[in-house]
């Protein structure tokens, strides 16, 4: 006589895995109107982002009030440096409040995938990258007597980039913080070391050979590179486009690591 089974019906797991969803234009776009409505409500993020580029481009320009060269041949390259910084802290603590808030967990669990997460976040800061490269890029040149020899277009090309290059960085390491602490923390080890070896003190080509060639790697690098070729160059040259195209590729690198990376809760 054989005994009846009982039929096992399947259970549910504890944590269920994100849908994965194709990026869609929609959904990208809806991340990024979200994510500026609560920007639009902390009025002290949004000086951070817009003032301090400009406040510090104008504290160095009077520092060096009796060398106007020294100013010109610092600041294009801090011109881009600064919006690199500021958008990585601003990024990188705002990234990670959502998700120890719980708010990061909740989005994707809706049909709302990884890539349209990183993606909308891209869109948002980009656009407040817009203006804040527009402002230091503005004042930079036409009120603090920024000299230039090729056109501020360029400028600002190679500004809205770093910004958003620290974007990306900024969204990346917010996947390895457990605390907003945490994520200052990691300025020191991704930004400093660039800021060293990207040739605003020294030229790259007069460093140890063991740190010319880590510059090399660091994209940093050749934003500064590519602020040196508008200062000195009428023309796009061959090494702007480079350079600029660099900088774009390393940014796409990074927002598709950060997506990759990116948890849905803090441990």
């Amino acid at each position: 006589m054989t005994t009846p089974t009982t039929p096992t019906t399947p259970t549910t797991p504890l944590h269920p895995t994100a849908p994965t969803h194709p990026l869609t234009l929609s959904r990208t776009t809806a991340t990024a109107t979200r994510v500026l409505r609560q920007l639009s409500h902390d009025p002290r993020t949004i000086a951070l982002l817009m003032l301090i580029p400009c406040v510090m481009l104008v504290l160095l320009r009077y520092v060096f009030d009796g060398s106007p060269r020294t100013f010109d041949n610092i600041g294009a390259s801090l011109l881009g440096i600064f919006p690199l910084i500021t958008m990585f802290l601003v990024t990188s603590i705002a990234t990670l409040r959502e998700r120890t808030s719980g708010t990061l967990e909740r989005l994707l669990a809706m049909p709302l995938g990884k890539g349209d997460l990183i993606a909308g976040y891209a869109l948002a800061f980009g656009a407040l990258a817009i203006v804040q490269s527009a402002l230091a890029t503005g004042l930079a040149v036409w009120f603090l007597g920024l000299d230039v020899t090729g056109s501020p277009w360029l400028l600002l090309l190679v500004a809205l980039l770093d910004a958003l290059l620290g974007t990306a960085l900024g969204l990346f390491v917010s996947a390895f913080a457990a605390s907003e602490f945490q994520a200052v923390q990691f300025m020191p080890a991704v930004i400093f070391p660039q800021l060293l070896l990207c040739g605003l003190f020294t030229p790259r080509d007069r460093m140890h050979p063991a740190l010319e060639a880590v510059s090399d790697v660091l994209p940093m690098s050749y934003a500064v590179d590519g602020m040196n070729e508008v200062l000195h160059h009428t023309d796009t040259t061959a090494a702007f486009v480079r350079d600029v195209l660099i900088v774009a590729g390393c940014a796409l690198l990074v927002l598709a690591l950060g997506a990759a990376t990116l948890k849905r809760r803090t441990p």
